[in-house]
């Protein structure tokens, strides 16, 4: 009677859980189309002299040059002076056309980057498959992913 009290207890003390396992499938698909774009910044206006055996007048500084002459005759003398202007205040619409921005405001410091061209760029699900992309032109991007998952008594 023991043994077989013993052996039904196990039944009871154990369950079965054979309905914990499950499959995932996951399809997926992912196009990109590089859009147009302009970095610029605006540079100020810089002046810079420099020299030895010079004296000065007047300075130019950023209106234009100065007036210089030599300190001491016959001696030698250097003289360096430099002027960049300034990027102007621009203020006007932009619009793209065609993946470009026309008629930018270009400054002293300018990044442009053309749009993309999406071509035959085309992606597609199956039901029976793994995802299929087709490339497209410059400046495009295309992923398919399949996801498998399988759990067991999770």
């Amino acid at each position: 009677m023991k043994r077989l009290l013993l052996a039904f207890s196990l039944f009871f003390a154990i369950p079965v859980n054979a309905a914990e396992i499950t499959s995932k499938i996951t399809d997926s698909v992912q196009l990109g189309v590089q859009g147009a774009a302009i970095q610029s910044t605006r540079i100020g206006a810089s002046y810079s002299v420099s020299g030895t055996n010079i004296q000065s007048s007047s300075f130019g500084g950023v209106g234009g040059a100065g007036t210089y002459d030599i300190n001491t005759s016959g001696q030698a003398f250097t003289f360096s002076e430099s002027f960049n202007a300034a990027d102007p205040t621009n203020v006007t619409t932009q619009s793209v056309s065609a993946g470009t921005i026309a008629s930018p405001n270009l400054y002293g410091n300018s990044t442009t980057q053309l749009g993309g061209d999406k071509g035959s760029l085309a992606g597609s699900l199956s039901g029976t498959g793994v995802p299929t992309v087709t490339a497209g032109g410059a400046g495009t991007t295309a992923t398919g992913q399949r996801t498998i998952e399988l759990s067991v008594f999770k």
